[in-house]
């Protein structure tokens, strides 16, 4: 009777959260803390409420003041390590930078489950597996799409002007869906390892920022992470976009166009940051009509050449 009365008074009255306080909503290491401390501590996933310092804590019964969180993420950093299967840990990198408020419990749900369902690491179909394997799949998604869309415009700054040497800064504007511009900068770093640049997004921006040196190398750079921006901030078009537009326009193949698979590829939510984008249109209603004229023209003879003829003599005068 006492048992029921127990379980009943649970039910009536939820008991207090553990509220945990990441740095950030890529706090990986912080989450790692985290969870070894509450499994060790046996704090159930539904015990607990997750949030990052950069949004505020609005759950009923977190316990809302910064000090207790504060005083909760201290405790985080003496649990033992706790062995789990390497794709889990894989699947933490990618799956925690998804935008979903919620991946926070759920990776913690999974994590809970492999310590007391050891047979759950061998159950692909399981719905907590499957909804994290998503959330990673859009994650890799994203950081594809932002590497194949960013399109950088020229600014001619104050440090250009100061130091011509440098080279001018080259802006992005760019909006992911997930919290991947951390991860997707080193690929930037190295892909444009020898100019100044930065893209701008509305959660996170990020500098490379290049000089010249004396090194063997000629070159150093830094990466800087900054606050969000608008696209207000982002500088307009230059003169270098008018000739990839017009690059564009010229290698355009009207035979080989297939509009489903582009719009698979490039989904149009990233049009509108796309100079190219204005284009498509256009040379898409004239595809049909440009590839009857291509049909209609005779085709070219190919000049044979006989292998080992020798070449002809060029004379020149002294």
């Amino acid at each position: 009777m006492g048992l029921r009365r127990d379980r009943l008074t649970t039910d009536l009255f939820a008991q207090p959260l553990s509220p945990v306080m990441l740095r950030g909503p890529t706090d990986l290491q912080g989450f790692r803390r985290a969870a070894r401390s509450l499994l060790a501590r046996q704090v159930a996933p539904e015990q607990v409420s997750w949030h990052s310092a950069d949004t505020p804590v609005q759950d009923l019964f977190s316990g809302n003041h910064p000090q207790t969180a504060a005083a909760n993420a201290e405790a985080f950093s003496d649990a033992p390590a706790v062995k789990v299967p390497a794709e889990f840990l894989a699947l933490c990198e990618s799956a925690i930078l998804h935008s979903n408020p919620n991946r926070f419990g759920l990776l913690y749900r999974i994590f809970w489950r492999l310590a007391h369902e050891p047979g759950l690491r061998h159950d692909p179909l399981d719905a907590d597996w499957v909804a994290a394997q998503h959330m990673a799949q859009a994650v890799r998604r994203d950081l594809h799409k932002m590497k194949a869309f960013v399109r950088f415009r020229t600014v001619l700054d104050e440090r250009f002007r100061a130091y011509p040497q440098d080279g001018p800064l080259h802006v992005a504007w760019f909006e992911p869906e997930h919290h991947i511009v951390e991860a997707a900068a080193p690929f930037f770093a190295r892909r444009f390892a020898q100019m100044r640049w930065a893209i701008l997004t509305p959660g996170c921006s990020v500098e490379w920022d290049c000089v010249r040196t004396r090194s063997p190398a000629g070159m150093s750079g830094q990466l800087r992470f900054r606050p969000g921006a608008s696209q207000r901030d982002a500088p307009p078009a230059d003169a270098g976009e008018q000739l990839w537009l017009t690059y564009y326009q010229h290698t355009f193949n009207p035979s080989r166009l297939k509009l489903k698979a582009m719009q698979k590829e490039m989904p149009r939510k990233y049009w509108r940051n796309l100079p190219e984008a204005e284009l498509i249109s256009p040379l898409s209603a004239m595809a049909n009509e440009r590839s009857l004229r291509m049909l209609a023209k005779p085709g070219t003879r190919p000049v044979r050449r006989l292998p080992g003829a020798a070449k002809p003599a060029i004379s020149t005068s002294l």
